[in-house]
């Protein structure tokens, strides 16, 4: 081949390596404001969270949070919905810039995802009728227990209850339907769930057994954005400070956010 022709070759490579460099490495913050627009994953039908109102909009704690955060930065909001699994795997693809959807933090996302400060809390809980006995982990042997796939209830429930017939479910809407409906009578949850099941099942209520434990939710962004990390952890704790997300969360929840949130990990 000849040089010349070697040289352009090269030449056309480097810059084909520099644009897939250029793509890999851009930055998502400085992204948003050319579009415009942030895309703001949630899933909905998560009562307290994300749901539908009776006038058929996106309600509740989180999808006021990510309208919060768009009317900051001064773009349009375009909310990407998803199912609870999906919730990591969309702003690691690149569907969405960010993902508001009661992600609780944990140290296995940390290897996928970057978290902005907690910004609220949730309750994890095992819940059942009243008549059936349970007290701890142990008591859930043999027993069919319902859990939405790829949320920390899932992880908790396998890790402590091995002796239990887990029952997963794609997303939070589908697991309340299979309560109400009768597929599964033990569920292992968090607490704004048990609450929207009851709302449902208002003549034989579910009843809270035990809490598994309580965990902090933070705000998921791609691994590596510094500059929406830094954004993303000044606004929390500016709203935090200024008690907006504080009254965001009373409004749904009928509960306070702990003083020390913003400082956790």
């Amino acid at each position: 081949m000849p040089s010349k022709m070697i040289s352009k070759l090269t030449v056309l490579a480097g810059a084909g390596l520099l644009a897939l460099t250029s793509v890999a490495h851009a930055d998502v913050l400085d992204n948003i404001k050319k579009a415009g627009k942030v895309r703001i994953a949630v899933a909905m039908g998560i009562p307290e969270y994300s749901f539908v109102d009776e006038n058929l909009q996106p309600s509740g704690s989180d999808i006021e949070t990510a309208k919060l955060i768009a009317k900051d930065l001064g773009v349009q909001l375009e909310l990407v919905e998803i199912t609870n699994a999906a919730r990591v795997p969309s702003v690691q693809t690149g569907k969405a810039d960010m993902v508001v959807s009661s992600l609780g933090i944990t140290e296995e996302r940390k290897k996928a995802i970057d978290y902005s400060v907690p910004y609220a809390t949730l309750a994890l809980v095992v819940a059942a009728p009243p008549s059936v006995e349970i007290k701890n982990y142990a008591d859930l042997d043999g027993k069919r227990i319902g859990v939405t796939r790829a949320t920390t209830n899932d992880q908790d429930i396998t890790a402590n209850a091995k002796g239990a017939n887990i029952v997963r479910f794609e997303d939070d809407a589908t697991l309340i339907t299979s309560v109400v409906s009768g597929q599964v009578d033990i569920l292992s949850s968090q607490s704004a769930v048990i609450n929207g099941i009851n709302k449902k099942m208002a003549d034989h209520p579910l009843q809270v057994k035990f809490t598994q434990k309580e965990t902090n939710l933070g705000i998921g962004i791609p691994k590596g954005e510094a500059n929406l990390k830094t954004w993303l952890d000044q606004w929390v704790k500016t709203n935090f400070g200024n008690k907006v997300l504080r009254d965001i969360y009373r409004k749904y929840h009928n509960a306070e956010l702990p003083d020390d949130l913003t400082s956790r990990s």
